[in-house]
């Protein structure tokens, strides 16, 4: 079974998250063990979920800073839960990165992540920063 994008995603959260928490992890053994929710051959790693992960982990010091410019006066990317700056990395790369998503469907994929991974009001600070980026795009 191949995965859709929104399952490549949240894959891509996954992996990521475990990296923040332990950079010393192994991509691979990552992907296998997240991997295994979906799909029986933990060893077929789609390429859009490395493309998602190389991306974020290669721009992320440009996504912060970004980020940081949507935040308001009294934030900073640090203060950020790492659910929320997770979500808002994979976000800000496939609006800038990946033609072929559209800005509006980033957005929406990283509300549903927000809806899954933390809460009311995460989703809809996350929705702020991500409608805001949009505005200016």
């Amino acid at each position: 079974m191949s995965l859709n994008r929104h399952q490549i995603r949240e894959a891509a959260f996954q992996t990521l998250f475990a990296l923040a928490s332990n950079p010393e992890a192994s991509r691979d053994a990552l992907y296998q063990q997240v991997l295994s929710n979906w799909q029986e051959d933990q060893d077929d790693v789609p390429a859009y979920l490395v493309t998602l992960v190389d991306g974020v982990l290669d721009k992320q010091a440009d996504l912060n800073e970004q980020i940081g410019k949507y935040l308001k006066k009294t934030w900073s990317i640090q203060r950020l839960s790492r659910t929320n700056r997770i979500i808002l990395e994979i976000a800000f790369f496939e609006i800038d990165e990946v033609s072929e998503v559209p800005g509006k469907v980033a957005v929406n994929e990283a509300l549903e992540l927000a809806k899954k991974y933390a809460d009311e009001t995460s989703k809809n600070f996350i929705n702020g920063v991500l409608s805001s980026k949009l505005d200016e795009a």
